[in-house]
């Protein structure tokens, strides 16, 4: 297998997956600041032009996230982050869900619409006028979470999986970028910490 890398926290959500899992898999480097991605040579391993992006075995290449590293748990045996029951593996693709549509995209987006929108304007819609508004939208549902987390270790109970995976490193992001997470949100800074002492964080 070949992982596409490069800046930013998709790559980081799957880089840290696989030192989660243990797992060894070359690597390749490409210039996101340098728009390499959106040539010729990488639109044809990822049309979308997004990265990360992983060749698997077969030659296939998946490029979504949740889809890589969610194929990486399910060939690895012995280990998961996704779940070992189908009770364990939907309540896990349900915080996914929550953390990536409610938390990461509308924090992303606010970032390309607003500090980002000179690198972003040229290679993918934007509308400037939503930024604010989207970084509201994450704070408000950083804010639900927080609640949610009470008395919990990790995001899915007393269960470290990829959902807390895809926050810490969406929160990383956000910390460079001006969308910190606020001191009341006690029971998210307490995990935040927590997470960032696993010698995955800074995969």
């Amino acid at each position: 297998m070949k992982l596409y890398n490069s800046m930013g926290p998709n790559p980081h959500v799957v880089r840290m997956f696989i030192k989660e899992m243990e797992l060894d898999i070359d690597s390749e480097e490409i210039d996101l600041m340098g728009a390499k991605n959106r040539e010729s040579d990488f639109l044809k391993i990822n049309p979308m032009g997004q990265l990360p992006a992983l060749v698997m075995d077969s030659g296939d290449i998946l490029a979504e996230i949740t889809v890589i590293c969610e194929y990486l748990d399910a060939i690895t045996k012995d280990k998961t982050l996704i779940g070992k029951t189908p009770e364990e593996q939907a309540e896990t693709r349900m915080w996914v869900r929550r953390v990536d549509l409610n938390i990461c995209e509308p924090m992303a987006n606010g970032f390309r619409f607003g500090e980002g929108l000179g690198l972003f304007k040229d290679r993918i819609v934007t509308i400037p006028e939503a930024s604010a508004g989207l970084k509201k939208i994450a704070q408000t549902n950083l804010k639900w979470l927080d609640e949610q987390m009470e008395g919990k270790e990790f995001i899915v109970g007393n269960r470290f999986t990829l959902a807390d995976i895809l926050l810490f490193c969406f929160l990383t992001f956000g910390a460079t970028i001006g969308q910190t997470v606020p001191a009341e949100l006690k029971n998210v800074t307490a995990w935040q910490s927590r997470i960032g002492e696993r010698p995955s964080a800074g995969a």
